[in-house]
């Protein structure tokens, strides 16, 4: 049975600044959509920081149940087709942003937003992977397939490899056979990047460009999940004929670069988007997060779980870039 009222993290914004806590909400302002889930794991993204910050300029709703992904078992099914009971994980579009999102004990999404979990996988291994992880897993997807990785032909670099997409990347890498440099400010962190497949860890300022159109040849390819100067400094040392996948800002939005990565050694720069993923590709790219792109050091990755309460200090940790690995977030406990 569907209480009326369920505990949930709101941000609101009163001027100019954001009111964060945790209050109890009607289910019927859980916002519009014919699918009631209840939610078993969310988990925190730097994008949910953002959302809940005062210049973060992510969020278009006020008050905001933020979360920008979900696991859990579907209550009511509304046009899914989907039986109640049945696990499954929500995440992108406005989840989070525009529409209420995983940071409740319940959530209501539209049907074509509900990617049925696939089997091998639980709902917290769902979270512990995460919008991080499934970015993680399409920036690979797009270097094999665009790009033409192959493991043993050369090393990628990851930037951010600490954060959830970096570290997701790294790892997922590792097990796929690949030769792997993580690039991190965090010196603490080397080991456990290792741990998790790293062949190599960088100190951040080792990649820091120089000022010049062109470096010395480096990577075959890259995962970037800091953008700004970092994805400058990767485009510059990319080998011929090498790609990044591109798919974070934490390092700025701009992006100062020349044309001679491109036509001088045919990079390419592969914009990676988990937001609006249509339904049939992001499903099927859950089915291969459950077999052959699976992290399989997810209890690694995944190195704290939070109630609701301890949000607002995980959200001031996400921004600082002071997180390592997967927060898990359990609305129930």
């Amino acid at each position: 049975m569907v209480p009326e009222q369920v505990r949930a993290f709101v941000a609101e914004q009163r001027d100019g600044e954001v009111l964060r806590e945790v209050r109890t909400v009607p289910v019927e302002d859980l916002g519009e959509g014919d699918v009631l889930v209840a939610v078993s794991w969310s988990c925190v993204n730097y994008k949910d920081g953002l959302a809940t910050s005062p210049g973060g300029k992510v969020a278009r709703l006020s008050p905001l149940v933020p979360g920008v992904d979900l696991a859990g078992t579907v209550v009511e099914p509304g046009g899914s087709g989907l039986a109640p009971g049945t696990p499954v994980v929500v995440h992108g579009y406005d989840l989070g942003v525009a529409h209420h999102g995983g940071f409740a004990e319940y959530a209501r999404v539209p049907a074509d937003w509900v990617v049925p979990l696939p089997e091998g996988l639980s709902e917290r291994e769902a979270m512990a992977i995460g919008t991080a992880g499934f970015t993680a897993a399409l920036s690979v997807h797009l270097l094999e397939t665009v790009g033409g990785a192959r493991p043993g032909r050369g090393t990628v670099l990851v930037t951010g490899a600490t954060g959830g997409v970096g570290s997701t990347a790294v790892n997922i890498l590792a097990e796929r056979g690949y030769e792997v440099a993580a690039s991190t400010a965090k010196a603490s962190a080397a080991e456990w990047l290792r741990s998790i497949g790293a062949n190599e860890v960088l100190d951040r300022k080792e990649i820091e460009p120089s000022g010049r159109p062109l470096e010395r040849e480096r990577w075959s390819w890259a995962v970037d999940c800091v953008g700004g100067p970092t994805l400058a400094y990767v485009l510059a040392t990319l080998r011929h004929g090498g790609s990044v996948a591109a798919s974070g800002n934490t390092g700025g939005a701009e992006l100062h670069t020349t044309v001679f990565p491109f036509i001088l050694r045919g990079v390419s720069l592969l914009g990676v988007d988990s937001v609006q993923c249509p339904l049939e590709e992001r499903t099927e790219l859950w089915r291969r997060l459950a077999f052959d792109l699976r992290p399989r050091a997810l209890e690694t990755i995944a190195t704290e779980e939070i109630g609701l309460d301890q949000l607002t200090d995980a959200l001031d940790r996400v921004l600082a870039g002071a997180n390592l690995g997967r927060t898990l977030v359990r609305p129930r406990a």
